[in-house]
């Protein structure tokens, strides 16, 4: 079976958050499933070393935004189509803001470039491939369903996969004729919201299915206080919306033999983890005689991952004798919030503003407890991450928190199945009593360690998911 994956950013190659590494591993984990991928993407600066190294296989000359052109590559280990587009993505910043943090205030003629430029390949514009399946990702690739229907396709068949639906893609209505789309479509049964043109929206009205990234998230969504002014779509179609669950990448991410680590170890050498929780002290400038609990945070900086609430409960944390390392960057407040806690409580808190992929690793395999106090999570990865690591992850019950992280109650800790902490009250009260819990199981060593233990037991690789995947294709093309 073949399938058109297309998507804003991919692992290794471009990466914002765990959009990129679902994209940058499913792949691979598919091919055992007989499925064929090739990932459509933009070709941003990084990524300009590889077009010489590649093939052009479609040219075009009247996208939204201008001409672009596909070149096929194969790199580290994953086929790629390269939107090359200069005059869309040759620029400095991020690559969904510039150097000031903005929008660029052209995404939607570059993410609609991308997903017409999709669409055509849907068409059949590449000789010798035509994919049986399209699956889109967010609301960057969300009108490729779209676009599709405009021209009255019914194949491929289409899956939208919502990774966060907070992210929406929303534009006023005079977008639609430099995007091409149908103006008699511009009702609240189509394109339309609120008086906006939507992508995502449009994608959960056209897409032949639809599926977000956790079983509980899928649930949630469908509700005011998760769906994001889009629960009411989502309700007329919960026919076709599915909750798969993400995996990781199991060699990427590896205690036994990843080497952005101080020391490797695995479920039998945890006493190992102490040389990397040496280097975490000495990086973050944290006391390396402390012997509370280690916390890390790795994480956007926001209000909707719960770090305003942990932020008031740093003082009760080093109160209890534990330490914690951040490592993110986000909003502005949350960003100097967290430096001067640093400053406050030196030795105890210790912050990297911005994102270092090594560092992240270094974290994991350091640190005892990863931290996810979020208000609404779709899937997460860290506390992935965490599990794979024998970091324990102390989470929010929450979408895909919820759905991998058993609580160390009573019952768990009795049959020695508890991988974790789960709590529901998202403030400083409620983080502190999580804390207190976690601090007093961390003195109980053997406790610890079994925890430590079965949460590296606890699978989370790519089987269970890709096994998804590959039967909802297989179902949509019976």
């Amino acid at each position: 079976m073949q399938v058109l994956m297309v998507a804003s950013e991919c692992a290794p190659f471009a990466k914002t958050g765990g959009l990129a590494d679902v994209v940058g591993a499913l792949p691979a984990a598919l091919a055992h499933h007989g499925v064929e991928v090739q990932v459509l993407m933009p070709a941003y600066p990084a990524l300009f070393p590889l077009l010489p190294l590649g093939e052009e296989v479609a040219r075009f000359d009247d996208l939204p935004g201008g001409t672009g052109r596909l070149v096929r590559v194969i790199s580290d280990g994953v086929p790629l189509l390269l939107f090359d587009a200069p005059q869309l993505f040759d620029r400095p910043g991020g690559l969904y803001v510039d150097e000031n943090g903005q929008d660029w205030p052209d995404n939607d003629l570059r993410f609609g470039a991308l997903s017409q430029a999709a669409a055509r390949v849907c068409a059949g514009t590449i000789d010798g491939f035509q994919p049986d399946i399209l699956h889109a990702h967010d609301w960057q690739a969300a009108l490729v369903p779209v676009y599709l229907k405009m021209e009255g396709r019914s194949e491929p068949r289409s899956v939208l996969t919502i990774h966060n639906i907070a992210f929406q893609g929303r534009y006023g209505p005079q977008a639609l004729g430099p995007l091409g789309l149908k103006r008699d479509w511009f009702h609240p049964e189509a394109l339309e919201y609120h008086g906006d043109l939507s992508f995502l929206k449009g994608g959960l009205m056209f897409a032949d299915r639809i599926t977000t990234v956790s079983p509980t998230y899928a649930r949630e969504i469908l509700t005011p206080e998760f769906g994001m002014g889009l629960d009411g779509v989502l309700r007329a179609r919960k026919a076709v919306l599915n909750g798969l669950l993400n995996g990781i990448d199991l060699n990427s991410w590896n205690p036994a033999t990843d080497d952005n680590i101080a020391r490797s170890y695995d479920a039998r050498s945890l006493k190992r983890k102490a040389e990397n929780r040496a280097a975490i002290c000495d990086r973050m400038e944290l006391d390396p005689l402390a012997r509370g609990p280690l916390f890390c945070v790795i994480s956007r900086l926001t209000q909707q991952k719960g770090l305003d609430a942990l932020l008031n409960a740093v003082p009760h944390l080093v109160a209890r004798g534990a330490q914690l390392a951040v490592l993110g960057a986000g909003e502005p407040e949350l960003e100097a919030g967290f430096r001067q806690a640093a400053q406050d409580h030196s030795g105890s808190v210790g912050a990297f503003i911005g994102y270092d992929e090594p560092l992240s690793h270094l974290l994991q395999a350091g640190s005892d407890a990863i931290l996810i106090p979020s208000r609404f999570e779709p899937c997460g990865l860290t506390q992935l991450y965490g599990l794979r690591y024998g970091t324990l992850p102390v989470v929010a019950r929450t979408g895909g928190l919820a759905d991998t992280v058993i609580d160390a109650n009573v019952a768990a800790i009795a049959i020695k199945a508890a991988t974790g902490f789960v709590f529901d009250d998202v403030s400083a009260d409620g983080l502190a009593q999580v804390i207190d819990r976690v601090a007093d199981a961390h003195a109980d060593t053997r406790l610890w360690q079994s925890m430590q233990r079965a949460a590296m037991r606890h699978p989370v690789g790519w089987d269970d998911g890709a096994k998804g995947y590959a039967d909802l294709y297989a179902a949509m093309v019976a």
